[in-house]
């Protein structure tokens, strides 16, 4: 890896004072995936005369004055999310496909002036948390080389967390966006359903998938959020960003933290796991966490819906066709998984839509004692063999803590936490209702800091901060429309974005309302 720091932060200080230039990361970086070659995170790395080019070509737009908030950063997306030119495999090949327009949320990227490196290994078709499930082979831990990088997207957290890009796209049905940043010291968000668009994204569930983010920091992982949200109309899941569940009393400093009563807790035999949890809760007090016990059954019997009932018969529909005509093709245990889905009928996806919808009330009453959950990120972590003996409970046994979030509509941050006694990572995720985003990653700042943890596995230290006041819960926050010169882009703009204004989205007038253009105005 590079000798220095691709935390936005620090690379965004070298750019602004001259030291580095993206070309010269570029350069380095090609010089670090030669090195990394042993680990199979890539499915395909752009060719450097191809670099060469996006680069030159983002200069131009930066001596043109054009705004670039993500100027030469470098990124890597998952290899089921589509970059116009270049195959799409879902680690499947022979059901790759060239996609001729580029996914809405790695376009905004690039609009951005994010530098595109290549496209990661995956669990086939984005199924499983284990990241072994590929015919491009296992990526392997950085921390140790026999235990898991956890999936399904693994070649995206490797990258992150060896310093060969500073941030990375996953996507995230159920955990592939948490459990892999927990198994590699990194930061993993996975936002809210519908605020990042999945235009252009291999279907796993479609009603579910989300496009997850892998950084170093929190803040990275923010701010790589806030540049990918709008409204994309072509994403039948889309939606806007109100900020509707911000409405509990407090602050970031002071709030409650909900976990899973002692008795609900699972560790599958992991002591090292369970004390780094303890560990973790003991930070949570640090930064100002009041904990309460909660009722974990409600979201754990909605954790076994989603493969234990008829949710896979969507990712069934995702590959239908492809899967009938070659199923050969396909992974043998990621077979398995999908074609269960043909013991499920219209009756039984009522009855497990029924089911969801009294378990959600469930859940609500829970989430009336607390401002945000906390879980370990996994229960614990196996070895590259013990996945290869039991494949499917060992997978089973990594989605305790995951596998309900998307089905109840929230979104969760994975954050790094205290080793293990044995050395692995251990991480942390907290979770909170649907557009709790932001208070996620106000909470997950400082408990990254209170956890006293390196960079992934880079060796560098989280870069300094100037505090700042800690985002209030709630009622702080109002919808403005703005017409004219404050639209994005023009003038005005900047008046609301330095006082921490973020744009839900497009919207237009009622047909009853008149407005005039006057002479000399935008």
């Amino acid at each position: 890896m590079p000798d220095y720091s691709l935390d936005l932060t620090r690379l965004a200080e070298a750019y602004a004072q001259g030291r580095l230039t993206p070309q010269a990361v570029a350069d380095d970086i090609y010089t670090a995936i030669a090195a990394a070659a042993d680990n199979p995170l890539w499915i395909h790395v752009v060719p450097p005369q191809q670099m060469t080019a996006q680069i030159a070509a983002l200069a131009l737009r930066r001596a043109a004055g054009e705004p670039l908030p993500l100027y030469g950063i470098p990124f890597a997306v998952k290899d089921n999310i589509d970059v116009a030119g270049c195959l799409t495999t879902a680690a499947c090949p022979a059901y790759a496909y060239l996609p001729q327009t580029t996914a809405f949320a790695v376009r905004r990227l690039q609009d951005a002036g994010a530098v595109l490196f290549g496209k990661t290994n995956l669990d086939q078709f984005a199924t499983g948390l284990v990241g072994t499930r590929s015919p491009y082979g296992a990526c392997f831990n950085p921390f140790n080389r026999d235990y898991i990088s956890g999936g399904s997207s693994s070649g995206s957290a490797v990258a992150v967390a060896t310093g060969l890009v500073s941030f990375a796209l996953g996507t995230d049905t159920a955990g592939s966006g948490r459990v892999p940043a927990g198994f590699n010291n990194i930061v993993g968000l996975k936002p809210t359903p519908g605020i990042i668009s999945t235009s252009g994204v291999v279907p796993a569930c479609r009603s579910l998938d989300c496009v997850s983010v892998f950084a170093l920091t929190c803040e990275d992982a923010g701010h790589v959020m806030q540049v990918m949200r709008g409204f994309d109309g072509n994403d039948i899941y889309a939606r806007c960003d109100t900020g509707d569940a911000m409405r509990h009393q407090g602050s970031a400093g002071h709030f409650r933290c909900g976990v899973p009563a002692a008795a609900q807790r699972k560790f599958f035999g992991d002591a090292a796991a369970q004390a780094a949890f303890e560990q973790s809760l003991a930070n949570l007090r640090e930064i100002g966490a009041e904990l309460v016990e909660i009722d974990f059954s409600p979201f754990l019997d909605t954790a076994r819906l989603l493969y234990q009932g008829p949710w896979v018969a969507e990712r069934y529909a995702g590959i239908k066709a492809f899967l009938e005509a070659h199923p050969e093709d396909v992974h043998p245990v990621t077979r398995q998984v999908i074609e269960s889905a043909r013991q499920w009928n219209a009756v039984d996806t009522f009855e497990a839509m029924y089911a969801l919808q009294a378990l959600k009330r469930q859940c609500a009453a829970q989430w009336a004692q607390m401002d945000v959950l906390a879980v370990p990120t996994s229960g614990t972590i196996y070895t590259l063999a013990q996945i290869a003996e039991a494949p499917l409970q060992r997978n089973t046994d990594l989605g305790y803590y995951t596998n309900f979030v998307n089905l109840l509509d929230l979104c969760a941050l994975a954050v790094p936490g205290p080793f293990r006694a044995d050395g692995l990572p251990a991480g942390i995720t907290l979770i909170a209702e649907a557009f709790g985003d932001r208070l996620l990653s106000a909470i997950g700042s400082r408990l990254h800091r209170a956890g006293r943890v390196a960079l992934g596995a880079t060796g560098f230290a989280l870069p300094p901060t100037t505090p700042t006041a800690a985002p209030a819960i709630a009622g702080e926050q109002v919808l403005l429309a703005v017409v004219g010169a404050h639209l994005s882009g023009l003038p005005l703009n900047g008046q609301l974005t330095t006082r921490g204004a973020t744009l839900v989205g497009p919207t237009q007038t009622a047909p009853q309302y008149r407005l005039y253009a006057l002479p000399g105005m935008p």
